[in-house]
């Protein structure tokens, strides 16, 4: 258990599925104050439900886009004014849909590189003034090997937005630093979450087969690798990633 957070407000966008409520529940654990923000409310809702069931942390349902920037700011606003503040911001929001180069179109790409990129500004930007007015503040972007290490046939929109990511959050981590605010990322590979359960057991057999450590990741993993990057005792760590692959990426072949 990471103390540091006891107490501390966490905003999580895209924290109602997948990897983002693996965020959510791994702070809730751990004391801290979350708010599950997403464009769905009801979704948003049923994980926090799911959530505060479990007998954990304090959890709270915002609606949120990423997209916009008011609505970013409402929702920056309305948890600091619930909560008393927002010391921790965990940018998840993410989508990934498949197309090939000769196929992309612009709207392909924009709403990809909308979400993935101009939604971490967004969300960054939403919450500066309440992480600069808390005891520390603390960022933590959730990018993705693909793009800043490997490639994937069909996410070149993808691998662009997660790549970009981790350049905004170098010279963020610089502009940010004498606020005492500290900016990193964690990369995850394969991690099981709702979509890759739904694509059977044989795929998911192959997709192990291909780590070192011979199995999926789980979206916890995500969330304690958020958790440390969260806490006071990484307060000298910023402009960071941590790749949470399970060794995916070392073999050569």
């Amino acid at each position: 258990m990471s103390h540091s957070v006891q107490g501390k407000t966490v905003i999580v966008t895209g924290g109602s599925k997948g990897i983002g409520k693996g965020i959510a529940r791994v702070f809730a654990n751990n004391g801290a104050n979350v708010a599950v923000v997403a464009r769905n409310l009801s979704d948003a809702k049923n994980c926090a439900e799911e959530l505060n069931e479990a007998g954990i942390g304090k959890v709270l349902a915002f609606q949120g886009d990423v997209t916009d920037r008011t609505s970013m700011q409402n929702v920056a606003k309305e948890v600091s004014e619930h909560f008393g503040g927002i010391d921790i911001l965990c940018a998840n929001a993410g989508i990934f849909p498949s197309a090939s180069l000769e196929d992309m179109t612009n709207d392909d790409w924009d709403t990809v590189l909308n979400t993935n990129t101009k939604g971490t500004f967004h969300s960054v930007q939403a919450c500066l003034p309440y992480l600069k007015n808390a005891e520390y503040g603390r960022i933590v972007i959730t990018s993705s090997i693909t793009g800043p290490v490997t490639g994937y046939p069909g996410w070149s929109h993808y691998a662009a937005s997660k790549a970009a990511q981790l350049g905004f959050m170098r010279t963020a981590a610089l502009e940010l630093a004498s606020a005492n605010i500290t900016v990193n990322s964690v990369m995850p590979g394969n991690i099981i979450t709702e979509g890759l359960e739904g694509m059977g057991e044989h795929y998911l057999k192959e997709m192990a087969a291909k780590i070192p450590m011979k199995k999926l990741g789980t979206v916890e993993d995500i969330g304690f690798a958020a958790l440390f990057l969260a806490s006071k005792e990484a307060g000298f760590i910023t402009g960071q990633t941590i790749i949470v692959d399970g060794g995916q990426i070392l073999p050569e072949n």
